[in-house]
């Protein structure tokens, strides 16, 4: 049974509610829309603002030969077989959902066929693409921005559904979804199954449970990349490595178990080994350039590395304790000698007055000039 999101999604512009600086008239997505021709563009906007409903519209519209992906799931071999198919002249418009699951290197194999229009991309992401597409690609694709929903226009899109429902319903319902109509649909659809009456009573019982499946999925991924850091602080790469193929076959996203993996380097092993944070910038390097599935030998080795090094917790405690004299005694004065000597009044002042790069004496401030933060053993 498809989800009434699916079922009440528009098909054309008349009918699409929201993101009127995109779509209203004469403005860019609209007039691309409307002339059906070819472009590369990227939608980027939070969930349930139309990414995906727009990018049906504009292929609709299009006399191109359309081909629609997930880069969850598709990579280089799907790709390949749309460039392998024969087109007849026809231009080639690529849907690719969640671009910014497609990693460095997949983006980079796809960057020769947009360059030579063989192959027009459309892309939608919730990720802001600056940081997870390519500078080569993203100079190549327009990027438009969706705003949420307002609850003017959620309850325009409620009030399409055949279901009645009351408007002090309509107006807790689209305050509750936070711009996001999916979510809104979803909340209806829930309850009418569970309790066949929309109400704000049976909303909310719909909202609490997809809050609790949502509450164990989260809890589960924190308990368990909770575990991962902890096996290897107590330096146990058979643990560690337990951790991490539960985080991956799951599904979880590899570039933010490395990111954690940097934080690690730096955090738990810090000067007993420095160069740890190299290897750990280097696993996500990695990981970011191949992706899954050889992307997770890469993060074994960075896991099994980092559970062997010998750990040292003081340079992340000194700068703990750094930040506790910050918050209790706010911007004490720095002193006088290290102050940049600019214009005339900072030198009659003192500024920068018997500067010595390799002074002995100490440069804190002097109500804590006695402080001593970093201990190393």
């Amino acid at each position: 049974m498809k989800p009434l999101a699916f079922k009440i999604r528009p098909e054309d512009l008349n009918d699409f509610v929201g993101q009127e600086h995109l779509v209203g008239e004469g403005k860019p997505l609209r007039l691309i829309i409307e002339k059906g021709r070819a472009t590369s563009f990227i939608l980027w906007g939070p969930p349930g603002s139309g990414k995906t409903t727009l990018a049906k519209i504009y292929l609709k519209n299009s006399d191109a030969l359309v081909y629609e992906l997930s880069a969850v799931s598709a990579g280089k071999k799907e790709v390949q077989e749309i460039i392998r198919e024969d087109s007849k002249g026809d231009p080639k418009i690529l849907f690719l959902d969640e671009i910014h699951r497609f990693n460095k290197a997949q983006q980079d194999f796809l960057l020769p066929f947009i360059e030579s229009g063989e192959i027009f991309l459309v892309g939608s992401t919730t990720e802001n693409p600056s940081f997870e597409v390519i500078p080569a690609l993203l100079s190549r694709c327009l990027i438009f921005l969706l705003k949420p929903l307002s609850e003017e226009e959620l309850i325009k899109i409620i009030d399409r559904l055949e279901i009645e429902v009351e408007e002090d319903v309509k107006e807790w319902l689209a305050e509750a979804s936070k711009g996001d109509a999916r979510r809104a649909l979803g909340l209806i659809e829930n309850a009418y199954q569970l309790y066949n009456k929309i109400s704000i009573s049976t909303l909310t019982e719909a909202m609490q449970a997809g809050s609790m499946a949502y509450g164990k999925r989260k809890e589960g991924y924190y308990n368990t990349i909770s575990a991962f850091i902890k096996s290897m602080r107590a330096s146990q790469p058979d643990a560690a490595l337990h951790y991490l193929a539960r985080m991956i076959e799951s599904g979880e996203d590899p570039k933010l178990i490395a990111r954690r993996m940097i934080v690690f380097a730096s955090e738990d092993i810090g000067m007993a080994q420095p160069t740890a944070l190299v290897v750990a910038n280097e696993v996500f390097r990695a990981v970011e350039s191949v992706g899954l599935p050889e992307a997770s030998i890469n993060l074994a080795h960075g896991a099994v590395y980092l559970s062997l090094c010998k750990k040292d917790r003081s340079s992340y405690v000194a700068y703990k304790e750094a930040i506790s004299d910050i918050k209790r005694y706010g911007d004490l004065p720095i002193p006088p000698q290290i102050l940049n000597p600019i214009g005339r009044a900072s030198r009659e002042a003192g500024y920068g007055e018997g500067y010595d790069p390799y002074t002995k004496d100490n440069l804190l401030p002097d109500k804590i000039k006695n402080r001593k933060y970093f201990k190393q053993d």
